[in-house]
């Protein structure tokens, strides 16, 4: 089970890490596991996270049933 730290997915998705901080705290992306003071990601879930947000227009992502 690879992980990702949070400066590692901020670049992968070419975003600020403090995006990402914010989305933690406003319970958006993916799952994380906090250790200690560190975040990190598991691959498993980002790809998850990834697959959910694809979409077919700009009104959102696709529903299961469209996949």
């Amino acid at each position: 089970m690879s992980k990702i730290t949070q400066e590692q997915l901020a670049q992968r998705w070419h975003l600020s890490p403090r995006t990402l901080e914010q989305w933690r705290w406003l319970g958006k992306g993916p799952k994380f596991l906090k250790i200690g003071a560190r975040v990190l990601y598991r691959e498993e879930d980002v790809e998850a996270w990834e697959a959910s947000q694809v979409c077919q227009n700009t009104s959102g992502p696709l529903s299961s049933e469209g996949l």
